[in-house]
């Protein structure tokens, strides 16, 4: 009789044995599907990650040239009778280069940004009483310690292309609660959106016009019209010479013409499409850029947590697939060699009517197989659902690790909301809380969606052969050496 249809007959007439192996087989392939269907979705996703939340470059000041250049001045000063302190002039580039440079290929978007400091005219900038202050150390709103500008104003613009650019907002530390976000369409407008607290204290509406002045001239000054009303989450710290509420946004174009800087930049970020292609851009941008006093530098932080996150997801359950598929070997082959212990007079019986000793492994191999095909069947509608649960708790628990490291390391790195990357003045952040930027853009990204592939699927059918081949070869290695007397007279 062909083995085949031996094997089907045998599965057919033990129906309570075939049944338990189509169990056991359903939850180990079930498992094996899981891991698969995730780590193909988290290397998928991975990619889809970095390219989505991208690396930045940002343009700013040589801040090591600046001090070399003022230590040159004061040993200048130190060799003459001048008195004058040493001045350090904020290197610039021009607004069209930067608009070159934003034009390069890899360029998604970038963001202007300058600061310029006024007082307010007509209304009043919120203050911040501190035991510090008392005490003579944090300093008030306009000539604080440390030699501060007499020109320091109580209200700071920030001058940014785009508010959704700004790190404050994209990390969620601030948000629009009425009106608008500033937008590149508001470059040379006088349009701002003020702090929430600010506009409280002062009746300020959405479609108001308040005043500036300048702060060494108060003669000078500037309406602003009001777009947009955002808060902050943060609050100061006791240490900041001004109130984050005082902060107030605008077009950079309009912190320019403030601070009698127009048509110059100092501080830049730019979004990268392909974080691959990186040092490309940088060297591109170096060579349009053509100044010493300015640096480029890399952030890459953010895209390569996510990657870190789905990578550390993917390696889990590579992991799991083959726990699971040796797991599945070791227990599906003792089965079947505990079955064959079983059936030593059926096999003594077949080899001594002249049955090949290959066909008998060959019929219990059959066997085994078409219990896989059908938990093979199980596991492809199963397996979907039960993977969803566990890479959501996969990727839970890698993000909060992501998180808690990065939390570690911001306790020792400095005052509270100092974030990584902020160079020169730059006031990209615009507030506390930039350091967790990067990691809340890589925790909002860096989700899965496993979904069930055909290559999923082939890939389980391969492992259930192979499953099936190794968990046969133990038995079949038994029956093999055995001769036909021996296995009769083994029963």
């Amino acid at each position: 009789m062909n083995f085949i249809k031996r094997a089907g007959i045998t599965l057919w007439a033990r129906k309570g044995r075939t049944i338990l192996l189509m169990i056991t087989s359903s939850v180990i392939l079930v498992f094996v599907m899981a891991g698969l269907i995730i780590q193909n979705a988290a290397l998928t996703a991975a990619k889809t990650a970095t390219n989505s939340i991208g690396s930045t470059v940002t343009l700013s000041a040589d801040r090591e040239k600046m001090f070399a250049e003022m230590k040159s001045q004061m040993s200048s000063s130190d060799s003459s009778t001048t008195t004058t302190r040493p001045t350090i002039v904020q290197p610039t580039t021009t607004v069209a280069k930067v608009k070159k440079i934003a034009a390069l290929s890899n360029v998604a978007t970038y963001n202007i940004s300058n600061t310029a400091s006024v007082n307010a005219s007509g209304f009043t900038a919120v203050t911040t009483t501190t035991s510090s202050e008392q005490g003579g150390f944090g300093g008030g709103m306009g000539g604080g310690p440390g030699g501060e500008s007499a020109n320091q104003g109580d209200i700071s613009i920030n001058g940014v292309s785009a508010s959704s650019a700004v790190s404050a907002f994209t990390d969620g530390t601030a948000k629009i609660t009425s009106g608008r976000a500033i937008k590149a369409s508001d470059a040379d407008s006088n349009n701002v959106i003020v702090e929430s607290e600010l506009a409280t204290s002062n009746n300020l509406k959405v479609g108001q016009t308040i005043k500036v002045t300048d702060p060494a001239d108060t003669s000078k000054k500037t309406s602003l019209k009001i777009v947009g009303i955002y808060k902050v989450k943060t609050s100061t710290d006791g240490f900041s010479r001004q109130d984050p509420s005082n902060t107030i946004y605008g077009s950079y174009t309009l912190a320019n013409t403030l601070a009698g800087t127009v048509g110059k930049v100092s501080n830049v970020t730019f979004t990268m499409a392909d974080p691959a292609k990186t040092k490309t851009f940088t060297k591109a941008a170096k060579t349009i850029l053509n100044s010493s006093k300015l640096t480029l530098t890399t952030d890459e932080s953010a895209y390569k947590q996510a990657a870190s996150n789905m990578k550390g997801v993917a390696s889990f359950a590579s992991k799991i697939v083959w726990l699971v598929a040796i797991a599945g070997i070791l227990i599906l082959g003792l089965i079947i060699l505990l079955m064959t212990r079983e059936r030593r007079r059926e096999i003594g019986i077949l080899v001594s009517l002249g049955e090949s000793k290959v066909k008998v492994v060959g019929q219990l191999f059959v066997e085994l197989l078409a219990v896989l095909i059908i938990a093979l069947g199980v596991a492809t509608a199963a397996g979907t659902a039960v993977s969803g649960a566990v890479s959501e708790t996969l990727v839970a628990q890698q993000q909060s690790a992501q998180q808690q490291t990065a939390r570690t390391g911001a306790a020792g790195g400095g005052m509270p909301g100092q974030g990584g990357g902020q160079t020169g003045n730059a006031p990209t952040g615009g507030m506390p809380g930039r350091g967790g930027g990067a990691a809340q853009a890589a925790a909002e990204t860096t989700n899965i969606k496993p979904v069930l592939t055909p290559a999923a699927v082939a890939q389980l059918g391969g492992v259930a052969f192979l499953i099936a081949l190794l968990s046969v070869s133990g038995a079949g290695i038994t029956i093999l050496r055995m001769r036909p007397k021996q296995i009769m007279q083994a029963d």
